[in-house]
């Protein structure tokens, strides 16, 4: 027989599931700043006080609802990458990137809580930067890696290369301490530039942003992730019949 203490604990983790649903679906509806636990309590036939055993207040919830999110886009982007070829570097990058954008266009409300505008008075707290970098650490794998396997070049012919400040520099070579070594300063650089650019393309698509402007999306983000790949210095692979970007089925974008 399962235990009294086991019991108590599945059903706490079922609780709690529930109320981080009907809370997603109040995302969905209303937005975050409007998410109220007397409500979610109201919805799943709780007494109001009955909520706070699982959640003392609005900000923790909040708080594990971001974690999901990021766990989930960390999850997709990791599954993507781990069905390459490891030393096919640029079918990686865009694998990744494919994989942000699409786990986005499916789950558009989860997106904007950890994308969109911050919510007024949340503060994250530290638990949530580990989730928050996963995507940026299987992004700079890839980086490291091509640079390793001697796989990572300049896009920049040597006379016209731009020549970084001594602000960008020093900052380079810190982050070369937390998973750029191996790579330049210069290509360090790029690499923010890419992740920015890629969750900018995104957020555009998600929020609307490109309605009556865009009409074959797909194309015009295939064709940015294969320019990020140039920027970012990945050599992209010659095998014939193998294009970068895999077709995937979209969802429709959330205006």
């Amino acid at each position: 027989m399962p235990s009294t203490t086991g019991l108590r604990a599945r059903v706490r983790a079922e609780l709690m599931q529930e109320i981080k649903d009907e809370a997603r679906r109040q995302l969905a509806e209303e937005g975050a700043s409007s998410l109220s636990l007397r409500a979610i309590a109201r919805h799943l036939d709780m007494v109001s006080s009955g909520i706070y055993r699982y959640f003392k207040s609005r900000d923790q919830l909040l708080t594990a609802l971001i974690v999901d999110a990021y766990e989930a886009l960390g999850a997709a982007v990791e599954e993507a990458d781990g069905r390459c070829e490891r030393t096919d570097f640029a079918r990686r990058w865009s694998a990744c990137c494919h994989a942000v954008r699409d786990w986005a266009l499916a789950h558009p409300y989860e997106y904007a809580l950890i994308y969109g505008s911050p919510v007024p008075g949340y503060h994250a707290p530290e638990e949530t930067i580990s989730p928050a970098s996963r995507v940026a650490v299987a992004l700079v794998a890839i980086i490291h890696e091509a640079a390793v396997a001697g796989k990572l070049r300049s896009p920049f012919v040597a006379d016209i290369s731009p020549k970084l400040s001594e602000s960008a520099a020093a900052e380079a070579g810190r982050l070369q301490a937390i998973g750029f070594n191996e790579v330049s300063h210069d290509a360090v650089i790029r690499a923010i530039t890419a992740w920015t650019q890629l969750f900018g393309a995104v957020n555009f698509e998600v929020f609307g942003r490109l309605t009556d402007i865009v009409e074959d999306l797909d194309a015009v983000f295939d064709q940015s992730v294969r320019d990020m790949t140039a920027f970012v210095g990945i050599v992209e692979s010659t095998r014939a019949g193998a294009p970068i970007a895999s077709p995937t089925t979209r969802q429709p974008s959330a205006g």
